[in-house]
């Protein structure tokens, strides 16, 4: 049976000489549902409609080249030997952590602009933003990348996950942990999580940090189960190190703001 399995075409079309990519059109998709969410919410919140739009406009293109600038600093190694395939994101390698460090970084000069609290901001946008990311290692699915070690058929079939998955689980011979399932699973739960706190009323800034923890939490052991993490040294994963860096930043920060009376107002406060 194996050996009649074929992965799925990781082209959906083409335009002349031009080849669209699955995972183009998936993180695509992504970003397109979290700019709608954020924009509606941003409304309830006393933001102006073009907010989160002219935001985008920024972020997107920044946070791409901060993803693959990440991604490329830490596979120099083949990249100062292939320096034509460093413009070739469709073919995957794009660091999530590089993009959130470009997000974040546009986000506040933005909101400085223009006169926005930066944690009202990134408030609001934080379920679009884990929604986006649960959505966009779908990419990695049609890529056949960011899958975990080596595993059986009927570990998978246990899984109860249906035969498509399990068909592009198999990669050059051998079944391998869906790591992308894992992570979009995490993420949208922890979606709803963070959906669910915006009832709770808490502090500025704390529903942004909590997408943070949360996020860092399920990528450290996920990314313990891969096989193609950027590495630090020989053992040490960088995603990981990052991960435990965030999480401790994000709960000292939050402890921080509250301890100096940084983060009396509230999210469903409408001041700036």
């Amino acid at each position: 049976m194996e050996e009649t399995i074929k992965p799925l075409n990781p082209i959906a079309f083409s335009l002349g000489p031009i080849d669209v990519h699955w995972y183009g059109i998936i993180i695509g998709v992504g970003l397109a549902l979290a700019l709608f969410l954020a924009i509606r919410e941003g409304e309830r919140r006393g933001l102006e409609k073009d907010t989160f739009a002219d935001l985008m406009l920024w972020a997107i293109p920044i946070a791409i080249i901060s993803a693959r600038i990440y991604y490329v600093l830490f596979e120099w190694g083949y990249y100062s030997q292939n320096p034509g395939d460093i413009i070739k994101i469709w073919n995957g390698g794009i660091a999530i952590h590089g993009a959130l460090i470009g997000s974040v970084v546009t986000a506040y000069v933005f909101a400085k602009k223009k006169g926005i609290s930066f944690w009202k901001l990134t408030d609001i946008a934080a379920p679009s933003i884990i929604l986006g990311q649960a959505i966009g290692r779908w990419g990695n699915f049609m890529n056949q990348e960011a899958h975990g070690g080596e595993v059986s058929r009927a570990f998978l079939e246990n899984l109860f996950l249906p035969d498509f998955i399990v068909n592009q689980m198999y990669i050059n011979g051998t079944y391998y942990h869906p790591t992308f399932l894992y992570e979009s699973v995490w993420n949208l739960l922890g979606f709803i999580l963070l959906i669910s706190l915006r009832r709770v009323n808490l502090r500025r800034g704390e529903m942004f940090l909590s997408y943070v923890i949360w996020y860092s939490i399920g990528r450290f052991f996920i990314e313990g189960m891969r096989t193609d993490s950027l590495m630090l040294t020989e053992h040490l994963r960088i995603a990981q190190t990052i991960s435990i860096a965030l999480v401790i930043g994000a709960v000292a920060l939050l402890v921080f703001r509250r301890v100096k009376g940084l983060a009396n107002e509230r999210y469903l406060d409408h001041s700036a």
